[in-house]
């Protein structure tokens, strides 16, 4: 899921992560997002998400990744598998059209592919820490605490939409925005838009979710 972010900044050599962004104005909401509106009480809203996430101690599921390049006009897809795990565990595996593992456990993390594997210390990256600290944020459902982020809230019949846009230079370097989509009925993430400062956009799609059930620890192992 962060592959294009390592490569393209030249952290981890030969790896990459998957990124995020979408800046827009007022006036540019109804267009960007037809068919939602604002959410009226935020406060409200941003209690029940947290109280529901917590609710949530573990993720299965399959993801599509579709990187949209602004040099090209096709889509690059990808698939795979995602594991989440509380607290700090999560593990990214792409099958399709290639194999790569991320595993992040703690203030560990696991870069790997066919040729060569990685392991990072976290706590020596700031930039690593907070890519870590929003990944697991987003899952966990803790993302509106974040004090990295300016954020707004908007429903339809189905989801809300979260526009987060970052507030910290280093950030801004990366994302213009992570739009998260969250589906009412469980208050789970059902997808990612990521529209980076280039022009690019990921989308990552989440589908088949199991919450909750038994996660062995060792699909984290470092």
């Amino acid at each position: 899921m962060f592959r294009n972010f390592i490569q393209n900044k030249g952290i981890v050599a030969k790896y990459t992560l998957l990124l995020i962004a979408g800046l827009t104005v007022a006036l540019q909401v109804s267009a960007q997002y037809a068919g939602y509106k604002s959410v009226n009480d935020l406060a409200a809203f941003k209690k029940q998400f947290a109280t529901q996430s917590a609710k949530v101690q573990s993720i299965t599921s399959d993801f599509v990744q579709q990187k949209e390049l602004l040099a090209l006009t096709e889509t690059i897809t990808s698939s795979g598998k995602f594991w989440f795990k509380r607290s700090n565990r999560v593990r990214i595996d792409y099958t399709k059209p290639f194999t790569y593992r991320m595993v992040m456990n703690g203030d560990k993390m696991l870069v790997k592919d066919d040729q060569k594997e990685s392991r990072i210390n976290v706590k020596s990256n700031k930039l690593f820490q907070q890519v870590n600290k929003i990944m697991i944020d987003c899952v966990q459902g803790t993302i509106l605490d974040s004090k990295d982020f300016t954020t707004r809230v908007f429903e339809n019949d189905k989801t809300y939409l979260l526009e987060m846009t970052p507030v910290s230079k280093t950030l801004k370097e990366f994302f213009q925005t992570i739009v998260l989509n969250v589906e009412k009925k469980d208050y789970s993430v059902k997808s990612i838009d990521m529209n980076e400062p280039s022009g690019d956009k990921t989308t990552i799609t989440f589908s088949n979710k199991v919450l909750n059930a038994q996660v062995a620890d060792e699909v984290f192992a470092l």
